[in-house]
């Protein structure tokens, strides 16, 4: 295996956190080398680009929580990180709808938490102010978040990877981690190339921000097994474009409080786009987009891990109205008519598809905030679904204020 240099810090993974992360610690450490390593052939492949582009604006989250914390400050950066970049970031606004009485506590109990970890703006509207707001929209009350906006985060991963590189940071893709070991004062990082060759590089630090490989890049540098990552597929349907006049913003359901999933809703994305979904179904791979890709080696760890069965014999009743929903546009439309019932099967079309990196704790509990944890030489970011697109430039200054306590 031949040598390819050495760093003062390693980021690896090339998505949006990974980047927000390189571009955070550059700042801090002026005339530092750094070099982001991602396995893909091109940055931001997975996570970051395969949502509907929503910035949460905090509500969901438990106060006191890194989630809530994170995405009231990284929301408010980002807004004024895109204006400072000319990227479109709209703050259209996002209404969550009670469809029904029984809701209503828990609408109730999102209200609390949204104003507990400081959102803006956030306020109660009745029926008759949701067809207001959204005139195709029904339910018994709502939240309105004006707050809540939408943006391409594939550009803003961009705009961090030109901070990086302006910054004198280096940034490599096909480059995949396959070995993690000490070496010297720092660590030694076995890497192979989307062409099979093999080459090292010396780390005095790395950062692993890896998503859906997040859980075995810590484990090979000593971590604990615990969480492990298990994929979630989030399929999405689009309006046809003659019938996007159902949808202004975005409009969201009453979350399940069991699940750290915000359930389907339709949103309108910056692009003009009407999405709806998405989906959470568990799948066979850690990159199956395609609902039949079965990955063995993925599949064999969500399996092997006793977390998994818990989980599925606490919610399998939720399991099953996935598939009902993955399976059928049908389905999948008709339980959007709740909020919007003016939606019919014949108005949507296929939409693209995401990949949740969810970590999953041994007794069947989905973690529901960020998690990171330390190695010798290295951080591990062991759980960052959404809203770590909206958080991202403050879940980097958490990360670099713990590698400045590591060094």
């Amino acid at each position: 295996m031949s040598a390819s240099g050495s760093a003062d810090f390693a980021v690896v993974g090339g998505g949006i956190v990974g980047l927000a992360t390189a571009r955070e610690l550059l700042a801090r450490n002026p005339g530092s080398s750094l070099t982001v390593l991602e396995r893909e052939r091109g940055l931001a492949a997975h996570q970051t680009t395969h949502s509907s582009g929503v910035i949460h604006a905090g509500i969901y989250y438990a106060p006191g929580s890194l989630k809530a914390r994170l995405c009231v400050e990284g929301a408010r950066d980002l807004y004024g990180y895109c204006q400072e970049r000319g990227i479109e970031a709209r703050r259209d606004g996002k209404l969550i709808v009670a469809a029904s009485r029984s809701e209503l506590d828990a609408l109730d109990e999102l209200e609390r938490r949204g104003r507990a970890n400081g959102v803006g703006e956030l306020r109660r509207v009745s029926a008759g102010e949701i067809r207001e707001i959204e005139p195709h929209a029904r339910g018994e009350a709502a939240l309105h978040s004006p707050g809540t906006g939408v943006v391409d985060f594939g550009r803003v991963a961009a705009a961090y990877a030109d901070d990086v590189r302006s910054a004198g940071g280096r940034i490599e893709t096909g480059a995949e981690v396959t070995g993690i070991r000490a070496a010297g004062d720092g660590l030694e990082l076995s890497l192979r190339g989307s062409g099979g060759s093999r080459r090292s590089i010396r780390a005095g630090f790395a950062l692993f921000c890896a998503g859906a490989w997040a859980d075995r890049l810590a484990v090979m540098a000593g971590a604990p097994a615990e969480p492990r990552i298990v994929p979630f597929r989030g399929g999405y349907l689009r309006l046809r474009p003659e019938r996007r006049d159902l949808v202004r913003a975005s409009i969201y359901p009453v979350p399940d409080p069991a699940l750290p999933f915000l359930g389907g809703h339709l949103t309108r994305t910056v692009g003009g786009e009407v999405l709806l979904g998405p989906s959470a179904l568990m799948v066979a791979a850690r990159d199956a987009y395609r609902l039949g890709k079965v990955g063995p080696g993925d599949l064999r760890s969500t399996l092997a891990w006793p977390g998994t069965w818990r989980l599925i014999a606490r919610f399998w009743r939720t399991g099953l109205r996935e598939v009902s929903h993955a399976a059928s546009r049908r389905a999948f439309a008709g339980s959007l008519r709740r909020y919007v019932p003016e939606l019919r099967a014949a108005d949507v079309l296929p939409g693209p598809a995401g990949i949740r990196a969810q970590a999953l704790d041994r007794d069947g509990r989905l973690v529901d905030d960020f998690v990171v944890h330390r190695t010798e030489r290295a951080l591990h970011v062991r759980n960052a679904p959404s809203p770590a697109a909206t958080s991202s430039l403050a879940l980097a200054r958490l990360i670099a204020d713990r590698v400045d306590e590591a060094t």
